[in-house]
């Protein structure tokens, strides 16, 4: 299964979810009308005539009032994003410029992983008063993603293990699931509303109307809100467990896919079977989270868990694990605990050498299909080669990055022109628009970045994310508005430097309004022709020298998406206009959809079989701009 069909069986499953939690709540509803009825209907002469119906009206919009209220009030609670429920759990920022060897090792294993997968680094948290081991990712979006992890995980897994763990909640952020999981905290928490109002008159209203007349159907009333609540929430919680748990077996196997081992994986596990603390979290409001976490951090039993066995999940990474060995865990980790450091030290802290990086001249050799493959799938190569283009960047860069006040003007750089007159009118914009220091850091960063290897630009913006998120909105309005004026200057900037001021702008909007951000569209393929075609002419044209190839590459391309359409190759006379039409429609575009224009597009920038780097990152700069992220290289895919 490919990215964009885990994208559909999200978008499927989400409507599943949305069906039986509407239906739970037609079902809480009826319920709470029978004890209406009960209290103030079948009870002689405590109704007036007539008034039957109409209380029935006020039962029903208080009870849909009450759990529409309170789901409302939970879910813009954590509009911030992920690192809302990151801080509601009392987890602790990790500095970008941290020099703390726990926190740094992580910031290194959060960031290898985000750049492997094409996406922005996320915010990273630690839960530091929890000893056992657990993490979870947090968000609306990947674009305001968080990733928390336990000071035990940080203390006792070894960097093989924590790449697995921390792989296994991107896989999180990448299958669609951190929406999902913040509406069924939502859901539950306006049932659980429901339940407490009912629970909270019985004990307030009992005691102040004990001798009143009326008191009996207040309180039967009231006993059917709590009850009814209390069974809704019951039902709720199994359907959240149900869920959450076929979802970690897929993210178990997705962790595979990104470190190309289930070593690490498998020992983080073995880790929670076999120490005292397992997975557990001390924190008070782990049940509302519970569905997020790596590891199970409350302690169901079977009907209400949100993960399968420790033991099913080891066994399908390590088929030959035997249940019996978790005993012999248990006693040697009480004789030795484990510590990741130690561990890590004894592995000599060395992993695989990387593959050499490509020539800035070098021809990769793609086919359609294994690039959609890659989309949000990275394996092979992919991560050890994440951690190669880190260390491949210039230490003043990668310092600007996770610096606060460099990451603007970093960013502003890498979308300067050359020099010469659209240069100059670029500065002219921003400094219009900035501060003196800003225009003259993202001038000096402009010539730094000019010798740096085109392939480094998207992973050098994904790192300066986090410190970007952390600036203030007005700070940030401003930046998307600079980062406009620099991509349209004269209209003269090149096509990839346009794509990556547009994804530059997406993602910052994203993190300013999380509940907003991006899902998996709707909009099918063939009401979306005449931008779909806008798109191909223009990756044609800027992928090749003269009229004739490009011709050739615009046909290949739709040959594979529109064959049966007979559409001439012509470029849009204004190609960054027609573009911005282009890039809201196309982002709606139902899943099963973006992957055939995906390979529509492939094909045109690669008629001939081979992609220059610069093409290739043309194209990564496409895909991130339609949410469909690539991991670092291209190559081909049996």
């Amino acid at each position: 299964m490919n990215f964009f069909a885990r994208q559909d069986q999200a978008r499927r499953q989400s409507r599943r979810l949305v069906l039986l939690f509407t239906l739970a709540v037609v079902a809480i509803v009826v319920a709470v009308d029978v004890f209406f009825l009960l209290a103030f209907g079948g009870l002689g002469g405590v109704s007036a005539p007539g008034s039957t119906g109409a209380g029935l009206v006020m039962a029903t919009l208080l009870t849909l009032s009450i759990i529409g209220l309170g789901s409302l009030y939970r879910i813009s609670s954590l509009r911030q994003g992920g690192a809302a429920v990151a801080t509601q759990l009392g987890g602790t920022p990790v500095p970008e410029d941290t020099h703390d060897f726990h926190y740094r090792r992580l910031r290194n294993v959060v960031e290898e992983i985000a750049i492997a997968s094409g996406v922005p680094v996320p915010q990273v948290f630690v839960l530091e008063q929890e000893a056992g081991i657990n993490a979870f990712a947090a968000g609306y979006a990947p674009s305001d993603a968080a990733v928390a992890v336990t000071r035990g995980a940080l203390d006792k897994l070894n960097r093989d293990e924590l790449q697995g763990v921390i792989a296994h909640e991107f896989s999180h952020v990448l299958n669609g699931d951190m929406r999902l999981n913040i509406r069924l905290m939502g859901v539950l928490f306006g049932i659980l509303v429901l339940a407490v109002v009912g629970r909270k008159i019985l004990q307030h209203g009992g005691r102040g109307s004990r001798n009143s007349k009326g008191a009996g159907p207040v309180l039967l009333a009231a006993l059917g809100l709590m009850v009814v609540g209390y069974i809704g929430l019951f039902f709720g919680r199994l359907i959240k467990a149900g869920v959450s748990r076929q979802r970690e077996f897929l993210a178990d196997a997705s962790a595979v896919q990104f470190t190309r081992q289930t070593k690490g994986l498998a020992g983080a596990l073995k880790k929670i079977a076999g120490l005292p603390d397992g997975s557990k979290l001390a924190s008070r409001d782990t049940e509302e989270v519970a569905h997020m976490l790596f590891g199970d951090g409350v302690g169901y039993s079977s009907l209400f868990a949100t993960h399968p066995p420790l033991v099913a999940r080891i066994q399908a990474l390590e088929p030959s694990f035997k249940p019996s060995a978790v005993a012999d865990l248990v006693a040697r980790w009480q004789m030795h605990p484990p510590s990741g450091l130690d561990e890590d030290l004894a592995l000599g802290l060395a992993g695989p050498v990387p593959p050499p990086l490509p020539g800035e001249h070098a021809e990769l050799q793609v086919t359609p299909p294994s690039v959609v493959a890659q989309v949000g799938a990275p394996r092979s190569d992919d991560y050890v080669r994440a951690g190669a283009l880190v260390e491949a960047m210039p230490d003043v860069l990668r310092r600007a990055a996770h610096e606060r006040e460099e990451a603007v003007p970093l960013l502003f750089g890498l979308l300067m022109a050359a020099p010469g007159p659209v240069r100059e009118r670029q500065q002219f914009e921003l400094a219009a628009r900035n501060d003196e220091r800003v225009a003259r850091q993202a001038l000096d960063y402009a010539d730094r970045l000019s010798e740096l290897p085109r392939l480094l630009h998207l992973p050098l913006a994904a790192m300066a994310m986090p410190a970007l998120r952390k600036r203030p909105r007005p700070e940030l309005e401003r930046f998307m508005d600079g980062c406009f004026a620099l991509t349209h200057a004269d209209g003269q900037v090149s096509l990839f430097e346009y794509c990556l001021g547009r994804l530059l702008r997406v993602q910052v909007r994203d993190a300013l309004d999380p509940a907003g951000a991006w899902v998996p569209g709707h909009r099918h393929l063939s009401r979306c022709a005449p931008h779909a075609i806008a798109l191909m002419a223009v990756l044609a044209q800027a992928g090749h020298a003269d009229a004739d190839s490009a011709r050739r590459a615009y046909l290949a391309g739709m040959a594979r998406v529109f064959p049966r359409v007979d559409s001439p190759y012509q470029p849009p006379a204004e190609p960054l206009r027609a573009l911005d039409e282009a890039w809201p429609v196309l982002d709606e575009l139902e899943p099963m959809g973006k992957e055939l224009l995906l390979e529509g597009l492939v094909a045109a920038v690669s008629h001939d079989g081979r992609l220059n780097v610069a093409e290739a990152e043309l194209l990564r700069a496409v895909c991130a701009s339609l949410h469909c992220p690539l991991p670092p290289m291209l190559e081909q895919r049996g």
